[in-house]
């Protein structure tokens, strides 16, 4: 009796120019492919019936979650080499006729892959309704990724609460973590923003308020937070409230174009503008520079995917974060100057964030029976894929991530800005 495996990996043989990139491990024991190859088990026939009735990415994904199918050892470790492994064997080949098809199906048939559509995993997937971009399906949007719970993110992140790339500034100095990476980050854009005290900072997408609070705490600032999410509105009026800030921060539970007034200092949107929507994005650049007055300047911190990266995906959009668009560096640049800013630095944290998510990961599996107790184990499961295959993203160049500092000028064109970046910044306020 032919093995499965065997009969998998037969299925499999032209669709790739070269060996078969992974080997498989099937529910009967049996192995076949490279023997150095990522290992990938399938623990029943129903992993194929996945595949038959949702085809790529999201189907292996939801295998995923569902447990049907694993990757043997670390999943960062083996999608990366699972990767490197499909891009040696070289692009697949040419689609299959109808007997390939036929004999694909009989198969399917034999192994009792055929059968109906397998129940969702258990993990909540987004099922967003209304119009693009309204600002009820934006709310949505941002509540399936974001209200997760805040007891998730607080054992995911350090204790800043910053769900964002770090930077560091250390990276040789093995005492150096995450949490030191984060005030970095968050140091590095009050000085970018020339933040001292009695600055009006808006602050449009807070998350849980880290930046909000260390601009109040450190520099004396006047802040506004602005959130959609109405659990993370809770927890930053929480923490203003008990590290005394009530003086100088508000959070608001609002969308970014029912913002009111106006003539801030400065502003800043950190990993936030992926929300907004790519035909969208002309207008919040407008925006950015109505809400600042002459000379103020703008922060943006912003994902970015390859010029011939697709960003995103199916599971992404799916599990992850819905109606969220990425575009190449430059487009960006170029919507933000086409709204009246003038850019003036942009610096890649492309690295940084590879390594943030890096210490996300390690932080996931290292507590990995907490957080199933938290949300269930196939909602930790779309974690770990989440965050195993961003990193690679970002490692393997394929996304990227930048701080992009602007100004509004005058009508005379003055943007009011030092001459180099030593400049920028008078520092926090003095202890």
């Amino acid at each position: 009796m032919t093995r499965v495996a065997d009969r998998l990996a037969a299925l499999l043989a032209d669709r790739f120019a070269g060996s078969l990139p992974v080997r498989l491990r099937a529910w009967d024991g049996s192995e076949a492919g490279p023997p150095d190859a990522p290992v990938v088990i399938l623990r029943s026939s129903r992993a194929l019936r996945r595949l038959l009735w949702q085809p790529g990415e999201l189907g292996l994904a939801q295998a995923y979650i569902a447990g049907d199918l694993d990757v043997d050892g670390d999943l960062a470790d083996g999608l990366s080499s699972a990767w490197r492994s499909l891009r040696a064997a070289g692009p697949a080949t040419a689609r299959p006729g109808p007997r390939r098809l036929a004999g694909t199906a009989l198969t399917a048939l034999r192994l009792g892959a055929l059968g109906p559509r397998p129940p969702a995993p258990g993990a909540p997937r987004a099922r967003l309704r209304g119009t693009l971009h309204s600002s009820a399906r934006d709310r949505a949007a941002i509540s399936h990724h974001y209200d997760l719970s805040n007891d998730w993110y607080a054992l995911l992140l350090d204790e800043s609460m910053a769900y964002s790339c770090g930077y560091r500034t250390r990276p040789d100095d093995p005492s150096y973590g995450l949490g030191d990476a984060q005030r970095d980050k968050l140091a590095l854009i009050c000085r970018k923003l020339g933040l001292r005290p009695g600055a009006r900072l808006l602050d449009i997408g807070c998350g849980w308020g880290s930046l909000s609070l260390y601009a109040a705490r450190e520099f004396r600032a006047r802040v506004t937070a602005v959130t959609l999410s109405s659990e993370q509105h809770a927890f930053v009026a929480d923490r203003i409230e008990k590290q005394g800030l009530g003086d100088l921060v508000e959070v608001e539970l609002r969308h970014y174009r029912q913002i009111r007034g106006g003539g801030y200092d400065a502003v800043c949107a950190i990993e936030m503008g992926e929300h907004v929507g790519d035909a969208q994005y002309p207008a919040f650049a407008a925006r950015l520079h109505a809400l600042l007055r002459p000379q103020g300047r703008a922060l943006i911190q912003q994902m970015s995917r390859g010029s011939a990266a697709p960003g995103g995906g199916a599971f992404i959009e799916s599990y992850i974060a819905p109606d969220m668009h990425m575009r190449p560096l430059g487009e960006t640049v170029g919507l933000l100057e086409a709204g009246g800013l003038e850019v003036r630095s942009v610096e890649a944290l492309r690295e940084h964030y590879a390594r943030t998510i890096a210490a996300w990961y390690r932080t996931l599996e290292t507590r990995w029976e907490e957080f199933v107790a938290l949300a269930g184990e196939p909602t930790a499961r779309v974690w770990r894929l989440y965050l195993a295959g961003s990193g690679l993203a970002f490692t393997e160049r394929r996304m990227g991530v930048d701080q992009i500092l602007a100004v509004r000028p005058t009508p005379g064109g003055e943007a009011g800005m030092p001459p180099t970046p030593e400049g920028w910044s008078v520092g926090g306020v003095r202890r």
